[in-house]
């Protein structure tokens, strides 16, 4: 039975630093100064994801204290002025949120982050109350898996199941993430399939073959 996937829960911060819809500008600033992130979630005295305050939305107010910006390039930008305006994270936050569920496999929070153009991602339940934060970087914590537990995993995963009795015998050796299957096989046919499933192990950041056909 193939291992089960890692899912946002695995590799999210469970500390999470957010505000209240009433914080003002300066609280948000030095929020995000102190903790060391570029975005905070909104919640509400629930708990319950309202919306996301980032530096992009902070920065608005001090672009729009570059005079040189002509009056007419100001009126386009008549929504990015009002957030200028804005004091409370409830009128600087962009909402709703993009958010990502704790179950949710990590290529579904990687393709979230791509798709809308942000670092991180609040994790919350089927009520939208904050259990998380995962940010670019936890999704790359996979790949610090040892490789040991990666040998093993392809092992089982796919060796076995590939290559079971009465085959010969395949190696599988781990090297800084890079998986090398030796040894010889009875269907070279196998061989691509193989090396696509190992690929597939997360954290696995290569895989190399050096497989032949038994009798060849």
């Amino acid at each position: 039975m193939a291992s089960q996937p890692f899912t946002v829960a695995d590799v999210m911060t469970k500390k999470v630093v957010a505000v209240l819809p009433g914080a003002d500008f300066k609280e948000i600033v030095a929020a995000m100064e102190r903790w060391r992130v570029t975005a905070v979630p909104v919640v509400e005295g629930d708990g319950r994801v309202v919306g996301v305050v980032s530096e992009a939305d902070l920065l608005l107010k001090e672009e729009f204290h570059d005079h040189r910006l002509g009056l007419l390039e100001q009126m386009r930008r008549l929504d990015a002025t009002a957030k200028a305006g804005s004091r409370r994270a409830q009128d600087l936050m962009t909402s709703p949120a993009v958010t990502v569920a704790p179950d949710a496999p990590l290529p579904r929070a990687a393709r979230l982050m791509a798709a809308h153009r942000v670092k991180r991602l609040p994790v919350v339940d089927a009520s939208g109350t904050i259990q998380g934060i995962v940010s670019r970087a936890d999704l790359l914590k996979v790949f610090l898996r040892p490789d040991e537990d990666l040998a093993a995993e392809v092992r089982h995963d796919v060796v076995e199941h590939l290559f079971p009795p009465p085959h010969p015998h395949v190696e599988v050796r781990v090297d800084a993430g890079v998986v090398t299957l030796s040894g010889e096989v009875h269907d070279s046919a196998l061989v691509p399939l193989a090396a696509r499933l190992a690929r597939a192990v997360e954290g696995v950041v290569d895989v190399r073959w050096e497989l032949t056909a038994s009798g060849s």
